[in-house]
């Protein structure tokens, strides 16, 4: 429980966190089976992948890291393809870190900074940042925000994987568009105007260059790191209700 919370309004922020991430906890539940019954073909146990998504909780890293499954296992080339796909989260942490660093450190304490790092995930992080720009975004409503979808997808990941054996082609059921569908739906919610255009597009367009040039993920970090820049030197847009300045 934060320390600069009185208990109602720690339940307060907690319950609007979990609210405002039920669409993704929803939508994940497809994704996780997909995962899971993808790692069972894999020939990936439950026990393992219950523990890569307790441990690593990165879907788009964990379905990359399913290519390279085999025995024996690559271990360097999984870490450092895993590692390189999640290489946005560099960019993601610094984007968020100035709204956690100006508020009260006895609420963000480096437990719940280090806490919350870990259940970053791109839905996670862009809810987060959408608060950051109209208020304080609390240890509370961070929780709720993200460990209802951390165990949504550890729980249908593992259930998917046992039930994987049971479909023989799981992903021509369309279930790994359905992140990326909430995601585009939120997207749309962090428009301020045609300055945030200019980052979504140059970053599109980065993704869409590396992935013909470079084999791999790089067009992931890429994309990423090409809308990080392009907010950098624009500036970032102001939310219309006047809050603080955010990359969207």
């Amino acid at each position: 429980m934060s320390r600069s919370l009185p208990k109602p309004q720690w339940r307060r922020d907690f319950i609007d966190g979990t609210t405002q991430g039920l669409p993704f906890v929803i939508s994940v539940v497809p994704f996780a089976l997909l995962y899971g019954a993808l790692a069972a073909q894999a020939g990936m146990r439950p026990l393992e992948t219950f523990l890569t998504s307790a441990l690593v909780f990165a879907g788009s890293a964990q379905f990359v890291a399913l290519e390279l499954w085999r025995e024996p296992l690559p271990i360097l080339s999984l870490v450092l393809t895993t590692g390189m796909v999640n290489l946005r989260h560099l960019l993601m942490g610094a984007a968020m870190a100035p709204g956690l660093t100006s508020q009260d450190a006895r609420a963000w304490t480096r437990a719940r900074t280090y806490g919350a790092l870990f259940l970053m995930a791109d839905e996670i992080w862009a809810l987060a940042m959408r608060r950051l720009a109209a208020g304080p975004l609390t240890p509370a409503f961070y929780a709720g925000l993200a460990l209802p979808l951390y165990l949504a997808f550890l729980s249908f990941s593992t259930l998917g994987n046992l039930a994987g054996t049971l479909l023989e082609d799981p992903a021509r059921f369309g279930f790994d568009f359905a992140f990326s569908a909430v995601f585009l739906v939120l997207l749309s919610s962090l428009w301020r105007g045609r300055t945030s255009l200019w980052p979504w597009a140059l970053s599109g367009l980065a993704a869409v260059t590396c992935y013909s040039l470079l084999p791999g993920v790089w067009y992931i970090f890429a994309g990423g790191l090409a809308g990080a820049l392009t907010g950098a030197l624009l500036g970032a847009p102001r939310a219309n209700s006047g809050g603080p300045n955010h990359v969207a």
